[in-house]
């Protein structure tokens, strides 16, 4: 089954979107709050993203685009704007679809099902080697959440692995503790970044050789930290 996540804050448009999606044989969530929605996008759960472009808190074209920033997953982006400009913008920004309300329920799960389908042809044979990333002798296994270091499989806590497959998933790039925690324990980080450094220490611990002069979780100081390749 599809996991689908709509993210518009008006409440009977949503839910008639999803009633009928899911009469369709797909999963739906809501979320009315932009922030929160691009959170719950980036989470990896969603096959494909229904975007409303005016959301309290932030807007579809910044969720657009940080998406597209981090993810390949489909985004249909709606708005009651009728202007080429948005459309364009929306267009330009990565979304895959752009439709101006009112439109029928029927024609959006008609869109969703092209999307998918389109999105399942182009990816094909390739979503099985996705699921493992490789990254001089580590790998992560997404799927059974499994990892194994120097041909030694380890045993990491949930919070652990989060935190480790989305450093992977972004070698090099530099995540400030704030960041981590939001993302990873999905909360606001005001006060808690103390938590993420009791994490890496961890985590370090597991899959360094030594844990004092670490080889893959590197420290960028004032900064946060990053996963070396």
């Amino acid at each position: 089954m599809k996991n689908i996540l709509i993210i518009e804050d008006e409440r009977t448009i949503a839910e008639l979107q999803r009633d009928y999606l899911e009469s369709h044989g797909y999963r739906a969530d809501i979320e009315g709050k932009g922030d929160i929605g691009l959170r719950r996008a980036l989470d990896g759960q969603y096959d494909l993203i229904i975007l409303d472009l005016m959301l309290p808190h932030t807007d579809g074209f910044e969720i657009c685009r940080r998406i597209r920033q981090e993810a390949d997953i489909p985004i249909i982006m709606i708005s009651a704007k009728k202007e080429d400009v948005d459309k364009i913008r929306g267009l330009g920004l990565g979304a895959d679809d752009y439709m101006t309300k009112p439109f029928s329920p029927s024609e959006l799960v008609a869109r969703v099902k092209a999307h998918l389908a389109r999105y399942d042809r182009l990816t094909g044979d390739s979503r099985e080697a996705q699921q493992s990333l490789t990254i001089r002798g580590l790998t992560i296994n997404k799927l059974t959440r499994q990892v194994n270091i120097r041909d030694r499989d380890m045993l990491l806590t949930s919070k652990e692995f989060d935190l480790l497959l989305l450093l992977a998933a972004h070698p090099n790039r530099v995540f400030t503790k704030d960041e981590l925690f939001e993302r990873v324990w999905g909360l606001e980080s005001i006060g808690d970044s103390s938590t993420v450094t009791v994490h890496i220490r961890r985590l370090r611990e597991k899959i360094e050789l030594d844990p004092s002069n670490p080889q893959y979780i590197d420290t960028v100081w004032g900064v946060g930290y990053r996963l070396k390749v």
